[in-house]
């Protein structure tokens, strides 16, 4: 998300960046370039122009043009300025009410409410250790109903059954009647969807809206529709008292528009985003971090907080000690931390967290895909427990038969054993003398062929 508007931005700031002077030319300059970059990642026509006014202003003042470093000042107002535009902090989600807290989702048919309720279920259990219920109110499609009932089971929740017979109001009232004799935290309605907005689906969404009076509306859109997206949201926030949004198939959509013109353009904030097909893939929405990243300067602090969730500890500590007893990392430790990085959303989701990514140049971003990596995962699991644990057994028909069980080529087997032997000596280094000596034998680098 955002790669086309930060390939823009950074190239535009970097020139400023050493600039020992700015004037209100090249302030115009740079700011004509923002405008463009802000329009063709398809954000609304009046948020750019509120954007690029308030950036003018604050530019062509003293706190530009009197700093010392007035490149890095223009930086921090492009930046503070664009955490204007997308709400200055997260908004929690306002669970304070008299359980069972009910939230409703809301939105067009295919904008993934369904999915989203099910990802909402488990964020709320893992990250606030809740009880949820999640039911059905789209009697139109069967296997929406189904579908829920589905990833109900993979996330944990509770499913209320639903069926087309039934009313909507009914539905959603015998869930939250249900919620309360079993004292469960959060109720979390699905609601139908239609492919365009209409005064029936309209009626039926008030309707439940006022029999269970949630205290969460949560409008679900698609960013990859772009202005449509804001504008759609604009519509819904007429009809219902909205509380915020959830922006999904972010990690598809890389001009990020909708991300920046909804906050202007409806009030209401962006919540959340969906990052993939996974039930895990939900992130809670930072406009400081999110502009951060625009900005190629990263987003370290959601990577900590990943990583704080999703590493297991006790693998990690084990791998640690092991290493420290002078122990030898073998494969299925290699295949322990390659599993774990798929766990924390995959290398684009991890390299696009990383400071620096957007000045890197597109061929090498372009190589950074979690295709190698369930490559490399499939090549370990073909292995024996005996062939993991002393790789120098690995010769030629042990490699054949291993390519053959993973569906891969012999030269992939070979460059994946090549690949773990660099990651052995690093870790190897760092068992003898810390981070400091896996760095220098890095040289800043990882090792060469490794895919990322």
């Amino acid at each position: 998300m955002f790669q086309n508007l930060t390939d823009r931005l950074t190239t535009t700031i970097k020139n400023l960046r050493g600039q020992g002077r700015l004037s209100e030319d090249n302030i115009k300059d740079t700011l004509r370039e923002v405008r463009m970059a802000l329009l063709e990642a398809d954000v609304a026509l009046p948020v750019v122009k509120e954007f690029t006014e308030k950036v003018r202003e604050r530019a062509v003042g003293q706190e530009v043009l009197q700093s010392l470093t007035p490149g890095q000042a223009l930086v921090k107002i492009v930046n503070d300025e664009l955490v204007g535009i997308m709400g200055e902090a997260c908004d929690e989600l306002n669970l304070n009410a008299q359980p069972p807290a009910v939230i409703l989702m809301a939105g067009l048919q295919g904008s993934g409410k369904t999915t989203s309720t099910a990802k909402l279920a488990r964020w709320l259990k893992e990250r606030k250790k809740k009880s949820v219920l999640v039911t059905s109110c789209d009697i139109y499609r069967p296997a929406a109903i189904e579908q829920l009932q589905t990833l109900a089971g993979e996330v944990g929740a509770e499913f209320f059954p639903s069926a087309i017979e039934q009313r909507p109001v009914d539905i959603a009232n015998a869930a939250l009647d249900y919620a309360r004799k079993h004292h469960l935290d959060v109720v979390i309605v699905d609601t139908a969807g239609r492919l365009h907005i209409d005064n029936e689906m309209m009626d039926e969404i008030q309707q439940v809206h006022a029999a269970i009076d949630p205290v969460e509306t949560l409008f679900v859109v698609d960013s990859m529709t772009g202005q449509d997206a804001a504008n759609t949201a604009r519509a819904f926030n007429e009809a219902l008292p909205l509380t915020g949004v959830v922006l999904t198939k972010t990690d598809g959509d890389a001009r990020g528009g909708a991300a920046l013109s909804i906050r202007s353009i409806t009030g209401k904030p962006v919540k959340f985003l969906g990052v993939g097909e996974k039930t895990e893939a939900l992130e809670p929405f930072h406009p400081d971090r999110v502009a951060s990243r625009i900005l190629g300067m990263g987003d370290v602090l959601s990577l900590v907080e990943e990583a704080e969730h999703k590493v297991d500890k006790d693998k990690a500590a084990k791998l640690a000690n092991k290493l420290q007893k002078g122990k030898s990392f073998d494969l299925s430790d290699f295949h322990d931390q390659l599993e774990q990085m798929m766990g924390m959303g995959g290398l684009g989701s991890l390299i696009d967290k990383l400071p620096g990514v957007g000045q890197l140049p597109q061929n090498v971003r372009e190589q950074v895909n979690d295709r190698d990596m369930h490559r490399m995962l499939a090549i370990i699991r073909s292995m024996t427990p005996k062939e993991r644990h002393f790789p120098g057994i690995i010769k030629g028909s042990r490699r054949r038969r291993i390519a053959a069980g993973s569906g891969t080529q012999v030269q992939d087997v070979n460059r994946l054993l090549k690949q773990f032997t660099q990651m052995q000596k690093m870790m190897k280094k760092m068992s003898k003398g810390g981070m400091k000596n896996m760095l220098r034998g890095m040289k800043g680098r990882m090792p060469q062929g490794f895919p990322f």
